[in-house]
């Protein structure tokens, strides 16, 4: 049986943006959950044209032994999904007996690289003091999680994708986009904001958009998944 643990709770997460959060955070601590991403973790993906895009290997997701990690999780998931949620509760519990010792909030983001409808599992709806975040491109899942979960919409321009944005346009969500070449002032009729710093700021920011940069082969993306804020077209919501 494999030792090594499910989530990334140091105090120097290994995530850059998680890493940002919770130093921007006011006295919080970020477990953060990081699985290699495929189409059955992220079933989202296609429509939204995403995995060539994904940042699975930006940062250190470069290192071989990073990614061995993602995957081991990863296939762990799939083969025996009653004990990779056994060890998640487990080490949940820890975290945040943790956090209680050293009288910060507990923070998880279980969804770094994945798109699992952990509210489906109870995960939590079990750790009611713990708040959970994520983004996710299944606009079903919003308005569906318990208050100690919150989401926010990972936004595509790919007219396979464009039912899953009108649908996420009715809540009340910040709505995540990334662009290439700057970001512009407004999107989708809604302000842009500087997604770069803190995700919990982004996560409470309320109807906005979240402007992300385009990183590592996004750059150079034509995908549809990544917008040129050069070339915006307008928008118009059925």
């Amino acid at each position: 049986m494999n030792n090594r643990p499910l989530l990334d709770t140091g105090a120097k997460p290994g995530n850059t943006k998680v890493a940002k959060t919770q130093k921007l955070g006011d006295a919080v601590r970020v477990a953060s959950l990081s699985l290699m991403p495929d189409a059955i973790l992220c079933p989202g993906s296609k429509a939204a044209g995403c995995m060539p895009d994904c940042l699975k290997d930006a940062g250190r997701g470069a290192f071989a032994n990073v990614k061995a990690g993602r995957q081991w999780r990863a296939d762990l998931w799939h083969a025996d999904r009653a004990q990779f949620l056994d060890r998640l509760r487990g080490e949940l519990d820890r975290f945040q007996n943790l956090c209680a010792r050293q009288n910060v909030k507990p923070v998880a983001r279980l969804n770094v690289l994945s798109d699992i409808d952990w509210e489906t599992h109870g995960i939590p709806q079990a750790f009611p003091d713990i708040f959970f975040y994520d983004y996710t491109k299944r606009a079903k899942r919003l308005g569906r999680t318990p208050d100690n979960y919150r989401l926010m919409f990972s936004y595509s321009g790919r007219r396979q994708y464009a039912k899953q944005v009108d649908i996420a346009l009715q809540h009340a969500v910040p709505i995540a986009a990334v662009f290439k070449n700057g970001l512009p002032a407004q999107f989708l009729g809604r302000e842009v904001i500087d997604g770069d710093a803190s995700d919990l700021v982004n996560v409470n920011a309320g109807p906005v958009v979240i402007g992300l940069r385009a990183k590592g082969p996004a750059k150079n993306s034509d995908s549809g998944f990544v917008i040129d804020s050069r070339i915006i077209a307008t928008r118009e919501v059925a």
